[in-house]
């Protein structure tokens, strides 16, 4: 297809109340040719405006209007372009625009047939609860006020990927990419964002309820100086409890012990009300002090500056554990933490729009950058649809909580 025919075609997609096309030629400005900025808008225009199944040949037929299925198909497999570039755009797009309160890590599950897809394996899917033939990706978002947008992408390779040197030929996987544990793409995930990506400093928020590595994970945040929430299972060994000596019982040696002890010294409820759908829910927290691993537990007026706490949910009237957060946040008012730690539901119904809406789980190649830029372009359309949306909306929280006895 030549670049003098592309420069001709016309959307099919009615004209839209922000300028779609500025706002691609925004974020595509790394791109070394124009017409990658062409076809990069393309994608993005049908994976926004596409109803149904987003695949490339509908893509071409909806948004082009003829059969440009090929070009389109080099352009997100083949093409030499760099996603890192347009993420970091992506990222200072959505901060300078939105309110960004925190950054969210959560897992995205590409299922898929067969054995032929970049990093595709039979494998346990920890936010599904069971095992799966799919790929695992982990998304880095920015939790704002007005929606939740990804930023970041890494794709999670199975072990049995290490050493199977055919798939990773035909995938076009790069010799550094191993497997490695997910604290591992999460510190990298980080240390990029925060190297040269402009963004205020945010709380981290992560769900670690599935690994095996939480104090790896919570020492790498410790050391980057970030604030963190980590959601925990009951059996996350803690050290350093405070409230074992108030109550003159054994040191407590997990998360879910030391949870049942502070319930006993006393527990705050607090109720809310989601204005998305108006329904008033009410839970009890209680909050432990904990010293950092390796260090004698100071007295409670006294806590250190390295101090952690943990945080303990219980929704009132549901039959589910309890939900465990570790923190190093300890000077934050409880509705305010509160208030934090629920940003992973909003989290969880971005995901769900990303899949929905714009087409996360639709693309069929198979390559390791072709994952790499469909994630990063069906990102830029769900963060369209987001500031669509948002355009010239005055600013309201989302919820209100408060505590009462």
């Amino acid at each position: 297809m030549t670049t003098a025919r592309i420069e001709r075609f016309v959307p099919v997609a009615p004209a839209d109340p922000v300028d779609l096309s500025a706002f691609c030629q925004e974020l595509f400005a790394s791109f070394a040719r124009s017409d990658q900025r062409r076809w990069g808008e393309v994608y993005v225009r049908g994976l926004y405006s596409l109803p149904g199944r987003k695949t490339i040949r509908r893509i071409s037929d909806h948004v082009v209007g003829w059969r440009a299925d090929q070009s389109l198909q080099q352009f997100v497999n083949q093409s030499p372009w760099h996603w890192a570039p347009v993420r970091a755009a992506l990222a200072r797009a959505v901060a300078g625009t939105l309110r960004p309160r925190a950054l969210v890590i959560t897992e995205a599950v590409f299922p898929k047939n067969g054995a032929s897809s970049v990093g595709v394996a039979k494998q346990f899917a920890p936010s599904c609860q069971r095992v799966l033939n799919c790929q695992l990706g982990l998304a880095v978002f920015l939790a704002c006020d007005e929606g939740s947008v990804p930023v970041d992408w890494r794709l999670q390779l199975p072990r049995e990927w290490d050493e199977d040197s055919g798939r990773r030929t035909r995938s076009r996987v790069p010799p550094g990419e191993r497997h490695r544990p997910r604290w591992a793409h999460v510190m990298e995930m980080l240390d990029e964002m925060l190297d040269g990506w402009d963004l205020p400093a945010l709380p981290v928020l992560v769900d670690a309820r599935h690994e095996r590595h939480v104090e790896a994970l919570l020492r790498g945040l410790e050391r980057r100086g970030l604030r963190y929430v980590v959601q925990v299972s009951e059996d996350t060994p803690v050290a350093g409890a405070v409230p074992a000596a108030a109550l003159g019982a054994p040191q407590p040696g997990t998360a879910g012990e030391l949870v049942r002890q502070a319930r006993r010294l006393g527990r705050m409820t607090m109720n809310w009300r989601e204005t998305a759908h108006g329904q008033a829910s009410i839970s009890q927290f209680v909050l432990a002090p904990l010293a950092v691993t390796g260090r004698t537990p100071p007295a409670p007026a006294r806590l250190h500056r390295g101090t952690r706490q943990l945080l303990a949910e219980r929704v009132s009237g549901r039959a589910q554990p309890d939900l465990i957060h570790l923190t190093n946040i300890t000077q934050a008012r409880m509705p305010d933490l509160v208030h934090l730690v629920r940003r992973h539901r909003g989290v969880a119904e971005g995901l769900a729009r990303l899949h929905d809406e714009s087409g996360l789980a639709d693309f069929e190649g198979r390559s390791f950058r072709g994952w790499h830029h469909h994630v990063t372009l069906a990102s830029v359309a769900h963060a369209y649809r987001v500031l669509q949306e948002n355009a010239g909306v005055p600013e309201t929280g989302d919820a209100w909580i408060r505590p009462y006895a």
